[in-house]
């Protein structure tokens, strides 16, 4: 056996490669992003050939596994919590479709809004799909439930989420390693028209998903990662689940005077908390995201003895951590650092030479003279000219929705709406908001910033490399209304420009602000360097 200092993002995908893994597919979003980089660049996958490159989006990744698994193989997909929003879809009905081969759903949760627009709590979708869900509470149980979790989802014939959040994803610790399985062979499903959801088949298949509920909750029931750790204590009871249940140990230094249920798999386990509720005064739950378990223990009317975010034992809002959790017993934490008076707060900012600069510079220019208000922008490096000292857009909502917001303040009577979208957001989601706009020839412009890259996560690949222009083309923009405008101080009377005459037309047009992102440049210059050089 081998033992590996991993974070919990990698040792989810070193789990998913020793569990038989045949294909990651994912979109990159904080913080799931490293699992499908580990395996890039993990030499097992590349000796076995296991698919690896990158979706334009959750739900083309979410479909493109559930076609691996129809084919008999076992397929991981990856996203950040807002990614299961775009592939909710797909996913809710896999379900019903069921699985042939396993296929298992890593949702990466983002509380305190470290790199995200809100705090959701993927729990939710596991249990409104119907399926099993697993959260880990330390990188060993990461690694164990990802390895184990295809054989769970070939046994119960569903797909699996595997629910994480930040702290755990980018934490680390020493995992070890089990023997490697191997991968599946290609075969049909069990019932050849299981994947096919006519009405007539999904009312089958959704009755035949109701029915397998009692077996995954006597799973759940009988799953080594719930585990009742009872005391003869029985004024309060603690349910902690996750990441939660580490920062509970902590602050006990593993000796916990109170009866503990740890909860790593659900359906909840219902015999063990119905124990607990009928043992002990009070209950505390401790869960890190919303207050899921807690809502399914306090009933209507609301059970007082149950205490949690509810009722504000813990926060609603935020990250949870040891002292926090410590708070609620009593316990005052042994130091606490607060932050340095010599040391100033710095908000993120774009970088220097960055192309999103001078795209910016140029609009900040142009839009005066046509007003406030009129430009609407999207996820990515560039929503950073929210910030001074540019204060440049007005809207970031979801991946894809500056062009949409755009063309719909249009049809509301804005005259020269902006949208500005990278290149990458345009791939995963812009493309069938500009087609809208085109069937109706919208009076917008669109503002492509294109650096050739998905900078915000790391400079992974772009799926609009090259292509952006004849995308736009096809899809039906006036080629003559396609321009492309290179962001340099240089250029920044042609820019000008082009952008004017642009908000003049009364119809859809497209600007591309073309030039190579400068941390991915100068990554590629140092490996040149080094490669001359050896």
């Amino acid at each position: 056996m081998h033992k590996k200092l991993l974070l919990g993002v990698e040792a989810i995908a070193q789990g998913a490669i020793d569990g038989g893994l045949s294909g990651v597919y994912a979109y990159p979003g904080t913080p799931s992003t490293e699992i499908t980089e580990y395996i890039q660049a993990n030499p097992l996958a590349k000796e076995r050939n296991i698919h690896r490159d990158w979706s334009a989006n959750e739900k083309t990744a979410m479909e493109s596994a559930i076609g691996m698994s129809y084919a008999g193989k076992r397929a991981m997909v990856c996203m950040k919590h807002v990614g299961m929003n775009v592939c909710a879809d797909a996913f809710v009905n896999s379900a019903i479709t069921g699985v042939n081969g396993g296929l298992v759903v890593v949702a990466a949760d983002d509380p305190e809004m470290h790199s995200s627009q809100n705090e959701q709590d993927s729990r939710f979708y596991g249990d409104f799909a119907l399926i099993p869900i697993l959260e880990p509470s330390n990188q060993q149980e990461a690694y164990d439930m990802a390895y184990e979790a295809f054989e769970l989802s070939e046994k119960v014939g569903l797909p699996v989420l595997l629910r994480i959040t930040t702290r755990l994803a980018h934490s680390r610790a020493t995992v070890e390693e089990k023997p490697t399985k191997n991968q599946n062979e290609n075969s049909q499903p069990q019932h050849p028209r299981q994947f096919v959801l006519l009405p007539a088949i999904a009312k089958k298949r959704y009755a035949h998903l109701l029915s397998m509920q009692k077996e995954i909750e006597d799973i759940a029931e009988n799953s080594p990662y719930n585990r009742l750790e009872d005391t003869p204590e029985t004024k309060i009871g603690i349910i902690a689940s996750g990441i939660a249940y580490n920062y509970l140990v902590e602050n006990f230094n593993g000796q916990i005077q109170y009866p503990v249920l740890k909860i790593g798999q659900y359906p909840l386990p219902t015999k063990q908390i119905e124990y607990l509720k009928n043992k002990c005064e009070k209950i505390v739950v401790i869960e890190e995201g919303y207050p899921f378990i807690e809502n399914k223990l306090r009933g209507i009317p609301a059970d007082p003895k149950i205490k949690g975010k509810i009722d504000g034992t813990f926060p609603r809002q935020g990250e949870l951590n040891a002292d926090i959790t410590g708070k609620a017993f009593g316990i005052t934490p042994t130091q606490v650092y607060q932050p340095s008076n010599l040391v100033a707060a710095r908000p993120p900012a774009l970088c220097t030479g960055c192309s999103h600069i001078d795209m910016y510079q140029v609009l900040n220019q142009v839009m005066e003279e046509y007003g406030s208000g009129k430009v609407f922008a999207d996820i990515g490096c560039y929503t950073l000219g929210a910030l001074p000292p540019y204060q440049a857009i007005n809207s970031c909502v979801d991946m894809g929705a500056s062009i949409t917001m755009a063309k719909g303040a249009s049809d509301a009577g804005i005259k020269n709406a902006v949208a500005v979208i990278g290149d990458s957001t345009f791939c995963h989601s812009g493309m069938t908001g500009l087609l809208d706009a085109v069937i109706e020839n919208t009076p917008i412009t669109v503002l492509i910033s294109d650096n050739s890259t998905t900078a915000m996560t790391g400079g992974q690949k772009s799926h609009g490399e090259n292509r952006i222009q004849k995308i736009c083309i096809g899809l039906g923009v006036d080629p003559q209304h396609v321009r492309v405008i290179t962001p340099l101080k240089n250029k920044h009377a042609e820019m000008y420009q082009t952008i004017k005459e642009e908000l003049e037309y009364k119809g859809v047009s497209v600007i591309i602000s073309q030039r190579e992102c400068v941390r991915t440049a100068s990554r590629k210059a140092a490996k040149k360097r080094a490669a001359i050089q050896n």
